[in-house]
């Protein structure tokens, strides 16, 4: 996800909010939709204990980091050519949902991959969702986000 929930980004909601505190949930279900607990999931990456080996795993956890408001995770999962200074989040904003798509490339044994996703969304009470089409690519090893396709 290029900015959603920080700034209007290809269709995603708008944002002026300057609200940064991490929400992440203790337990229960990942945000991502897979059907994991948040600490054996998106959670081990966002901690550092582990990495994406995937471009899909990547973009599952940079949900996932929207959703919990990490903005570390989203930093450093952010080519450092189209990296922003901050994220802010919207507090009014809460992603409920995703689903992916489609995706071209991006296993274990690539250097690039493309993920297209949908990403339900209420934003002050209202329904919501954001389509996009992600680029990554790996950097020194890691899969990062570059672009909105």
């Amino acid at each position: 996800m290029r900015g959603a929930g920080a700034r209007r980004e290809h269709n995603g909601p708008v944002s002026t909010s300057k609200h940064r505190r991490k929400t992440s949930p203790d337990s229960g279900p990942c945000p991502c939709g897979l059907p994991a607990d948040y600490a054996d999931c998106c959670g081990r990456l966002h901690a550092g204990t582990a990495a994406a080996t995937t471009a899909e795993e990547l973009m599952r956890s940079r949900y996932t980091a929207f959703a919990v408001h990490d903005e570390a995770y989203l930093l450093r999962t952010w080519h450092p050519v189209a990296r922003p200074a901050r994220i802010d989040f919207d507090p009014g904003l809460r992603w409920r949902r995703l689903e992916i798509l489609d995706t071209v490339a991006g296993s274990a044994f690539h250097d690039t991959g493309v993920v297209e996703f949908r990403a339900h969304y209420t934003q002050d009470g209202e329904r919501g969702e954001m389509r996009e089409r992600s680029r990554f690519v790996r950097l020194d090893g890691a899969w990062v986000y570059t672009a909105a396709l």
